[in-house]
C-alpha cells in the first residue's frame, strides 16, 4: 500500500509539472508573437491601450479615468500615447534631444513652473549680523604679587571701581620685603662712607652694591618714590604699596584683606573701557563681502536709533566649529562709558555694490557634486546646466561665474521635479544602452540588452515599466 501511494504522489507531481511547463511556454509564445507583429498588428494594439490621466505634480498617481490628484487635489491631466509605461515620469512633450527634458505644456502650467532672464544685476552685500561687545585683550591687566606675604589693607574692594593711573590698590607686607629694605639702606650708608676713599675699587664697589639692591626693589615694584622715601627716613617700611599702571576698571578682585599671597598669584585685574571690541558673526558666503578698513553700524536694544559706528580692524583666520561662523571684530569708542562688555548687539557691514550676471539663487540646484540649473529651452523643454556661482547678494541673487549666457531662461521653482525627471531618465538610458562590444561588432553575445538584440530603445523601458 505504501508503494503504491508513493507511485500515485509521484504521478500527481509529474503531472503538476507538465501544466506548469506548458502553461509557461504558451504564455512566452504569445509574448514573443507580440513582438513579432507587423506594422498593422502593433498599431491596432496599440489602439487598444486604455487612456489615463495623472497629475502634474505627482506623476505617480494614475487613474483611468479624469478626476482630482488624492495628494495635492490637482486636476488629473491625460497621459498621452507612449508615455503611459514611463514608471511615474513626467508626461513628454516630445521632440526632445538626448540631453533634454520634454515635458506637457499643460504639466508645466500645473507645476507652477516659472522662469527668468540670467542677466547682469546690482549685487550689494549689505549684511545685518549679531555681535557681542567686548574687553579690548591689550587693554586688559593683570595685578600680581612677586613676593610672598599678606595683604595687609585694601584701598580698592570692589568690583567695578573706576581707578586712574597711579592710584594705591593694596598694601602688602612681606618678611623679605622688610630684609630687602634694610639691605638697601646698608648699601647706602655704606656706599656714602666710601665714596671719599682714595682706593678707586672700594668705592665703585659699593656703588655697585648699592645699584643692585636698588634694582632688587625695583623688581618687587617698589616705585622711585618710595625708595626716595625710603633713603630720606632710613627706616624700612613693614608694607608694599602696589600701584595701578592703567587708567580703567577692576573686573576682577581676587583677595580679601588679611589673605595670605604666594608669588605669582594674581591679585586683580583691571580694564580700560573707552573703547570696546563688538565680535561680530559672518557665515561663510558672506566673507567675500568683509574687508578691513569696512565701516560697521553698531545698534543696540536698549537704544532704539542710537547708531555707533567704527572700523573692522580684524577678521580672525578660522572658523567657529559649532557655528561654522567666522569672526570679525570692530572697535568703538565708549564715551560716558555707555557700552558695557557682554551686551548683544545688532551690526550692520555695508559694502559697495557690483554688477554681476546673476539669477535668482531659488534657481541653483545644490549637489555633492556641484551646483546646477535648468534652462527652459522652449515648447516645454528643458536641460540641466552646470554652473559654478560667485558673490550672493542681500535680494535674493547669486553670481553665475560660468555656465549661462545672458538672457538665458532658468527655471525658479518646481524645479525639483525636473532634477528629479532628469535622473530618472539618465539612469534608464545608462541600463538600456548598447554594451560597448556589441557596439564595436565584436560578435559578442547581447546578454540580454534589447537595443543590441534589434529591438528600439523605447521596448526595454516598456518591458521595465510593465
Amino acid at each position: 500500500m505504501r508503494g503504491t501511494a508513493r507511485n500515485i504522489l509521484g504521478w500527481l507531481a509529474g503531472l503538476v509539472v507538465a501544466v506548469l511547463l506548458l502553461g509557461g511556454g504558451y504564455l512566452v509564445g504569445l509574448r514573443h508573437a507580440g513582438h513579432d507583429h507587423g506594422p498593422e498588428e502593433g498599431k491596432s494594439t496599440g489602439q487598444e491601450v486604455k487612456q489615463q490621466w495623472t497629475c502634474g505634480m505627482h506623476p505617480f498617481i494614475l487613474r483611468d479615468e479624469p478626476g482630482l490628484c488624492p495628494i495635492c487635489h490637482m486636476d488629473l491631466t491625460p497621459v498621452k500615447a507612449g508615455t503611459a509605461g514611463n514608471g511615474g515620469a513626467l508626461p513628454a512633450a516630445g521632440g526632445a534631444g538626448p540631453d533634454e527634458i520634454a515635458v506637457d505644456p499643460v504639466t508645466v502650467q500645473n507645476m507652477g513652473v516659472r522662469t527668468e532672464a540670467a542677466a547682469l544685476r546690482s549685487l550689494a552685500g549689505n549684511l545685518r549680523t549679531v555681535g557681542l561687545l567686548t574687553y579690548q585683550e591689550n587693554s586688559t591687566f593683570s595685578l600680581n604679587s612677586k613676593i610672598d606675604g599678606w595683604v595687609e589693607k585694601l584701598h580698592v574692594n570692589r568690583e567695578g571701581q573706576k581707578v586712574v593711573k597711579g592710584q594705591p590698590l593694596l598694601d602688602l607686607y612681606s618678611p623679605e620685603l622688610v630684609a630687602a629694605q634694610e639691605e638697601f639702606l646698608l648699601a647706602l650708608r655704606n656706599a656714602r662712607r666710601l665714596a671719599a676713599s682714595p682706593v678707586a675699587d672700594v668705592s665703585e664697589g659699593a656703588a655697585r652694591l648699592l645699584a643692585a639692591a636698588r634694582t632688587r626693589l625695583d623688581y618687587w615694584d617698589i616705585g622711585a618714590a618710595q625708595i626716595a622715601s625710603l633713603e630720606r627716613s632710613g627706616k624700612p617700611a613693614k608694607t608694599l604699596t602696589l600701584y595701578s599702571r592703567h587708567d580703567g576698571v577692576v573686573t576682577s578682585r581676587k583677595v580679601l584683606e588679611g589673605m595670605r599671597v604666594s608669588a605669582g598669584e594674581e591679585l586683580m585685574q583691571v580694564a580700560d573701557i573707552s573703547r570696546l571690541w563688538v565680535n561680530a558673526r559672518i557665515y561663510e558666503y558672506q566673507l567675500p563681502w568683509v574687508s578691513l578698513g569696512q565701516e560697521a553700524e553698531v545698534e543696540l536694544p536698549f537704544a532704539v536709533g542710537t547708531v555707533y559706528r567704527g572700523a573692522i580692524t580684524h577678521v580672525y583666520p578660522y572658523l567657529d566649529e559649532r557655528t561654522r561662523t567666522a569672526t570679525a571684530r570692530i572697535e568703538l569708542d565708549n564715551p560716558g562709558l555707555t557700552l558695557k562688555p557682554q551686551m548683544y548687539a545688532t551690526v550692520t557691514i555695508r559694502s559697495a555694490a557690483v554688477q554681476r550676471l546673476a539669477v535668482p539663487a531659488d534657481a541653483v540646484l545644490q549637489s555633492g557634486s556641484g551646483q546646477t540649473v535648468f534652462v527652459a529651452l522652449g515648447e516645454g523643454r528643458f536641460a540641466a546646466r552646470p554652473v559654478s556661482v560667485g558673490l550672493r547678494g542681500e535680494d535674493g541673487y547669486v553670481e553665475v561665474v560660468s555656465g549661462l549666457e545672458a538672457g538665458e531662461q532658468v527655471v525658479v521653482s518646481a524645479q525639483f521635479m525636473l532634477d528629479s525627471e532628469s535622473s530618472l531618465r539618465e539612469a534608464l538610458r545608462k541600463m538600456t544602452a548598447p554594451a560597448p562590444a556589441a557596439a564595436a561588432g565584436e560578435g559578442l553575445p547581447a546578454q540580454g540588452n534589447g537595443a543590441a538584440a534589434g529591438k528600439s530603445p523605447a521596448e526595454p523601458l516598456d518591458d521595465l515599466f510593465r
